[in-house]
């Protein structure tokens, strides 16, 4: 349970930073990249006695490493974009509603058991995270729909990713390894980018405050990613049901800490969703 309740807290953690980056006026995208590398090092600092040699001899790791840093990276600039164009609100719920597709995908390649119960929890998990998001949402007449549409897409195939690299393929290397080389190709994918974008003349000038912003971004991103993994291998329920405990379980603790950190109103519309979330996790948890 200490891999679930780790998950949990730093993915909120990474929730309370990026408001926080808003009120200080950080650039998002450079504090994103040095997260990435601040991740890697947290990894190979904490972890770095489980690299073997043989992790170099077997790779067949290495395409879902790439695979995760791609994610990693355009998710989370179009998430920034569409943050923009969509409103915060809106992004929120595909992002968050994304894992009704990872489940889906996990119940049909892990011929996983759909119970009344998870049936259910499942349901309520999607009404509470909705019931939360969409209860600050804003009407923009400039809204790209199909970013939202990507978004879904793109965070429950990483979910997917993720968890079948758990499942299948992290025989010759750990999983805080495995981790550690995703974050480090994520940031180098960014780099390049912003390379890319200095020559266009479209980068802001590099600040201090950015760099230190990213620092801190990285220790708990690294943190949440490896304890979802842990939970994963640690834990007795169906993969399906810990990602949906994990999904509404952070969508609940970063409402309550708005509302008590933030002062930010707790209306009826998202009263009703954290009572939904509620009801998802203990549906979940014996269905387990």
């Amino acid at each position: 349970m200490i891999a679930l309740v780790g998950t949990i807290t730093c993915s909120t953690f990474i929730f309370v930073l990026f408001r926080l980056f808003e009120r200080f006026n950080i650039s998002t995208f450079q504090a994103v990249i040095v997260n990435y590398f601040t991740a890697f090092l947290c990894g190979i600092l904490a972890h770095g006695n489980e690299l073997s040699k043989d992790s170099f001899f077997h790779l067949e790791w290495l395409p879902f490493v790439l695979v995760s840093s791609i994610f990693f990276i355009t998710l989370f600039i179009i998430m920034a974009f569409s943050a923009q164009q969509n409103g915060i609100a809106a992004t929120s719920v595909a992002v968050k509603m994304s894992m009704a597709a990872s489940m889906l995908g996990m119940i049909l390649i892990y011929n996983e058991s759909l119970s009344e119960l998870k049936l259910f929890g499942i349901f309520y998990a999607l009404l509470g995270v909705y019931l939360i998001a969409s209860s600050g949402s804003k009407s923009n007449k400039n809204s790209k729909a199909y970013l939202l549409i990507i978004l879904f897409i793109g965070s429950g195939l990483l979910d997917l990713n993720l968890n079948y690299a758990q499942n299948h393929v992290l025989n010759y290397i750990s999983t805080s390894i495995f981790t550690a080389f995703g974050f480090a190709a994520a940031g180098i994918l960014g780099v390049l980018f912003f390379i890319i974008q200095s020559f266009r003349g479209r980068s802001q000038p590099i600040k201090l405050k950015n760099l230190i912003a990213g620092f801190l971004l990285g220790i708990p991103n690294y943190y949440s990613i490896y304890f979802l993994l842990e939970a994963y291998q640690s834990i007795p329920w169906q993969d399906s049901s810990i990602l949906a405990v994990v999904n509404v379980s952070v969508v609940l603790l970063s409402v309550i800490t708005g509302f008590v950190v933030f002062k930010e109103i707790l209306n009826q519309k998202k009263l009703v969703g954290i009572i939904a979330a509620l009801i998802s996790i203990f549906l979940l948890y014996f269905a387990s």
